[in-house]
């Protein structure tokens, strides 16, 4: 039989290592997870206890809206306001989405269609490359080295593209590179944009995960960049609520209300009762974002001092709850699925291979910081024993 939207997809890698993860707990193993970026993080006592309460009222039981309670986008207002200064307008720029990868896929369908092209970065999470081709558009890639030679990439990208493309995306941190940039560079990249008549769409997963002082900067704070920009917000990580799929869509009113319209025809929004926990979590755990910082922050600083340990040093990320870490050169006969395969089946430890970011993550390893320190030492001693051919430091 044949399918239309799927038969392009590649396979997905990550399932190699997933297997080869699942066959070894299965052999009795013990296998320290450090691939899939699921948080491990319980969501806060007051997310939990209003949902409960939400849901013990059967008006909660029917049909809510698509938009989101008003309520509820009030309450993403309010955290824009104190977490960046950016004042939105909860009736026309913000609205819910059931996670950002739903709002991110139906955004593209609705600013996207055959002939359109869209400019990605490179290695990129799956879905920021993936949901242009959903909505039948074309890709350019963007390599992602550093901040500095992004915008020369992007400009030198655009003007040789045809058609011109219409959309550029953007996630920083970044998702699994873990590259951070500050406001001045999301000014240029408003101001590129307003000159071109470019839409920029900005995924900001990682909004509270900024290591060391560094704060994540919301593209809204550029000036000028609701003319032109939407950005994707998200209590997966902020507010360890990767289940409930919450996130908003917040920006440009155009954009916003186009989405609007589309998801109008596709759901009825998320069950009301986790809409009202959110609003509530919003308003009343305003500082669960920290904590979540200080114990990624943490782990971090144990993964790469450790890395640093064996012989694997890599530069510690600012941001994300994730570390890209290049295959070292006494491994580089081996590409990044290879090694993956390897640390799973010899020091039983789990990791994301790069290639499945893309062409453009092959020989990288990404470490996800979904476990805790005690279990990332332990990971540690198990590469120790694994990576023979490295020379730690005396």
């Amino acid at each position: 039989m044949e399918f239309r939207r799927i038969n392009s997809l590649p396979p997905y890698v990550f399932t190699i290592i997933d297997g080869l993860k699942i066959e070894a707990r299965r052999n009795g193993e013990d296998i320290i997870d450090l691939g899939f970026g699921n948080p491990d993080l319980p969501s806060p006592d007051v997310a939990v206890e209003k949902l409960a309460e939400a849901a013990q009222n059967p008006r909660n039981h029917r049909y809510s809206s698509s938009r989101g309670l008003p309520k509820l986008r009030e309450a993403v207002a309010a955290l824009y306001q104190r977490r960046f200064g950016v004042t939105l307008d909860p009736d026309k720029e913000i609205i819910s989405t059931i996670g950002a990868k739903e709002g991110y896929a139906h955004l593209m369908w609705t600013l996207m269609g055959p002939g359109d092209a869209a400019l990605v970065p490179s290695p990129s999470y799956p879905i920021h490359l993936w949901g242009p081709l959903f909505a039948g558009a074309n890709i350019r890639e963007l390599p992602l080295t550093s901040p500095e030679d992004f915008m020369d990439t992007l400009q030198e990208r655009w003007e040789y593209s045809w058609p011109r493309p219409r959309v550029v995306v953007l996630s920083f941190p970044h998702n699994p590179t873990t590259m951070c940039v500050d406001l001045d560079f999301m000014q240029r990249v408003v101001d590129f944009a307003r000159e071109r008549e470019v839409i920029l769409v900005h995924d900001l997963a990682y909004a509270d995960l900024g290591f060391d002082g560094y704060q994540p900067p919301s593209i809204l704070q550029a000036e000028g960049a609701t003319e032109v920009a939407v950005e994707l917000y998200s209590m997966t990580k902020s507010f360890s609520m990767a289940g409930w799929r919450m996130a908003f869509c917040v920006g440009n009113s155009e954009v916003v209300q186009a989405l609007a319209k589309l998801k109008s025809y596709l759901d009825y929004g998320s069950f009301q009762p986790i809409q009202i926990a959110a609003t509530v979590t919003l308003n009343e755990a305003a500082d669960h974002p920290a904590k979540v910082n200080q114990i990624y922050q943490g782990r971090r600083d144990a993964l790469c001092d450790g890395l640093a340990r064996i012989g694997w040093p890599i530069e510690p990320p600012m941001g994300t709850m994730f570390a890209w870490a290049p295959i070292p050169e006494p491994y580089q006969d081996l590409n990044s699925i290879e090694m993956c395969s390897m640390l799973v089946k010899e020091a039983g430890v789990a990791t994301s291979p790069g290639v499945g970011f893309g062409p453009g993550g092959e020989g990288h390893v990404r470490f996800a910081l979904i476990e805790n320190e005690q279990r990332i030492n332990q990971a540690i001693r198990g590469m120790r024993k694994c990576l023979d051919r490295l020379d730690p430091p005396v």
